[in-house]
């Protein structure tokens, strides 16, 4: 168990994908705003990913007051433990306990929401892991890791994008946003976070979503988390030039 959950925690960081044009993929959004759940899941991810629980009480208090349901909160903060770690998402769970708690003592009813539906069962987690991972990509994806590696590869298709991604009470476009938060609190994984932008903009995001997350980072998080993502930002759109 311990060396499964070691490779998950390694395997995570590696992921690095090729996706469609940048300006092609934004013709797929149809929004130009955040909603106020996604702003609300920003600072919820990237203070469980930096392990700042003071900051994060008051980001969950804030997002429950814009309307995540405690299940969509639930499942951003088991994603993190693939990208933080399983000690980090934990003390962001026990916190999210501690937050409804205090609002329940206030008489405050927070919306419960969906649970996720059973994963099909036609399907291995690594069978619907890399339709999801395809889908995510915008073509079947191949690393040079994948056959150095293969447990990696089955780790990542089968356990992050079978068993998490595919759960689907948290869209695709809440789950990349939670990630790229994340990965721009963490330091040294700059190639991982430009890879989740480039997936960001496959599934629809558009340029000015992104740079409405990054003024979240600026004014929720800290300008450092904010420079970081801008850095990235800034390439992966000259990239696609």
């Amino acid at each position: 168990m311990k060396r499964f959950i070691k490779t998950i925690l390694v395997g995570t960081f590696l992921l690095v994908v090729g996706v469609m044009p940048v300006s092609q993929a934004q013709s797929l959004g149809t929004s130009q705003e955040l909603t106020a759940k996604q702003r609300g899941i920003i600072s919820i991810a990237s203070f469980t990913a930096t392990g700042n629980l003071e900051q994060l009480k008051i980001a969950l208090n804030e997002g429950l007051d814009h309307g995540l349901t405690i299940n969509e909160i639930k499942e951003v903060l088991v994603q993190m433990y693939a990208y933080a770690g399983f000690p980090r998402s934990l003390n962001a769970i026990n916190t999210l306990m501690t937050v409804i708690d205090g609002r329940e003592q206030k008489g405050i009813k927070d919306e419960i929401g969906a649970e996720a539906s059973p994963l099909p069962s036609e399907k291995s987690s690594i069978e619907l892991g890399t339709e999801i991972q395809t889908k995510l990509v915008g073509a079947p994806y191949k690393a040079r890791f994948s056959s150095f590696t293969p447990a990696i590869d089955q780790f990542l298709k089968g356990h992050l994008f079978g068993d998490i991604f595919g759960r689907d009470n948290l869209d695709f476009q809440s789950r990349e946003i939670a990630t790229i938060s994340a990965l721009a609190s963490i330091d040294g994984v700059k190639s991982q976070l430009q890879s989740h932008m480039k997936v960001g903009f496959n599934i629809g995001l558009t340029n000015n979503q992104m740079h409405e997350l990054i003024d979240v980072l600026q004014t929720k998080v800290g300008p450092k988390e904010a420079a970081v993502a801008t850095e990235i930002l800034n390439k992966v759109m000259a990239d696609s030039k």
